[in-house]
């Protein structure tokens, strides 16, 4: 077998949490065992159904496996460069409207702190899970992920998704991640209605 022979396939099942996988070669022919270590791009991860291209060799068993596996859109990141910067712009504008509305008087001081916090501890959240996904080690449930989020954390979220690439491809999990997004945004506006206002006098008295 030669090793410098690269293949096209498709990644026919992966196993997020444990990392690992198999591809099946394009025109058929045996399944193909893949670990996330194989990647050429660490920062990425993969998803069934996607496309890649990979070289082939054998392990200590004799057993085919997949290294220098390289995804389809790997070969166009640098032209997608500005692309990946945008969740951190639109994070970054997020915050700093937060910032103002405090500023302004329309949001309690609290609300900044609560966003800045949760968007933090959000982000360590997500690298400290990433970083189990790749020990194989016990993983953070994708519900608390999605309650930080929902929590006021999901600017940090949003930042950590791309910039470590991690559940950025899962598409139930992105789909609820922007269903607490649109939700903890209309609770924000909500809080700025005069029903929202006292509420929020109510709790900044209480803890006054």
């Amino acid at each position: 077998m030669n090793k410098s022979t690269r293949y096209r396939g498709r990644v026919t099942t992966w196993k997020d949490d444990r990392g690992y996988g198999f591809i099946t070669p394009n025109g058929g022919g045996s399944e193909v065992f893949v670990h996330i270590s194989a990647l050429k791009n660490r920062s990425r991860r993969l998803a069934e159904n996607e496309t890649v291209e990979y070289q082939i060799r054998t392990d200590a068993q004799g057993r085919r496996q997949a290294f220098r596996v390289r995804t389809a859109d790997d070969s166009t990141e640098k032209s997608k460069g500005g692309n990946r910067a945008t969740p951190i712009v639109f994070a970054g504008l997020f915050i700093a409207l937060v910032a103002g509305l405090v500023a302004a008087g329309k949001l309690p001081s609290f609300m900044f702190a609560i966003y800045s916090g949760m968007s933090t501890l959000a982000f360590i959240t997500y690298a400290l899970d990433k970083s189990a996904a790749r020990r194989d080690a016990s993983r953070t449930p994708e519900k608390n992920l999605h309650l930080l989020a929902l929590a006021g954390g999901w600017p940090g979220a949003l930042v950590a998704r791309h910039l470590l690439r991690h559940k950025s491809k899962k598409q139930p999990f992105v789909q609820m991640f922007w269903v607490t997004v649109v939700i903890n945004s209309i609770a924000l506006v909500w809080s700025m209605t005069s029903q929202g206002q006292h509420f929020l006098q109510s709790v900044t008295t209480s803890f006054g």
